[in-house]
């Protein structure tokens, strides 16, 4: 099973308790859950007027062994508005535009989609449950 919760947040909500987001899914081979603008592909949403995501920015799938991975989907732009990055037990790695990792079965971490112009950022946390 993967968890995801996610908080968007901005220079104006510093210090202030964030509106959560949740999801979940079996990690069942095929498994599929999007971050992004569009509510009809995305399980979990960013504002509308928050351009620097695309409108499926973030894809998590389960492979056949029950792993999952994430993978930033590329956009309409050649050039990404947003910078995306990994937070795992304390370091942060960069994930490519177009690029994947695994993550950690059984561990938990965070992806961060960073507004490139400002201070906004979509906070996505995981837990992968064994």
């Amino acid at each position: 099973m993967l968890e995801l919760t996610m908080a968007t947040v901005s220079e104006a909500d510093a210090g202030a308790t964030a509106g959560m987001l949740m999801a979940d899914e079996p990690s069942a081979p095929g498994a599929v859950l999007r971050v992004g603008r569009d509510r009809s592909v995305c399980r979990l949403t960013a504002p509308e007027d928050w351009l620097f995501v695309s409108r499926a920015h973030l894809e998590f799938q389960c492979g056949p062994d029950g792993a999952w991975t994430v993978t930033w989907l590329r956009g309409s732009h050649p050039d990404p508005a947003s910078e995306v990055r990994v937070m795992l037990q304390g370091t942060a790695l960069p994930l490519t535009y177009g690029g994947s990792t695994a993550l950690p079965i059984g561990g938990s971490g965070e992806v961060v989609i960073q507004d490139r112009t400002g201070p906004r950022s979509v906070n996505v946390g995981f837990y992968h449950e064994v």
